[in-house]
């Protein structure tokens, strides 16, 4: 479950800096001959967003195989109960 909520939470976030960072009128940043003194949007903001989401898919994944090695070793996922086994 905090695997799944830190995901959601991630996509939250995600989604309110795309909310805030949208402006209407703006045209993609493709120089084109036949549109001149438009405006564009920034590619930077949408390249940090897309950073960001390969980040987040890449620690969720990360955080599932460390689950899966855990419960190898464990035959439960509560953490109190793993803390539990494992303090000398």
């Amino acid at each position: 479950m905090k695997i799944v909520s830190m995901d959601v939470m991630s996509t939250g976030v995600i989604a309110y800096y795309v909310l805030i960072a949208s402006r209407v009128g703006l045209f993609t940043p493709i120089f084109d001959k036949a549109k001149n003194n438009v405006a564009y949007a920034d590619p930077v903001p949408q390249s940090v967003i897309l950073t960001a989401i390969v980040i987040g898919f890449s620690i969720q994944a990360l955080m599932l195989v460390g689950v899966m090695k855990l419960s190898r070793d464990n035959p439960t996922l509560e953490t109190n109960e793993i803390e539990k086994n494992n303090t000398p």
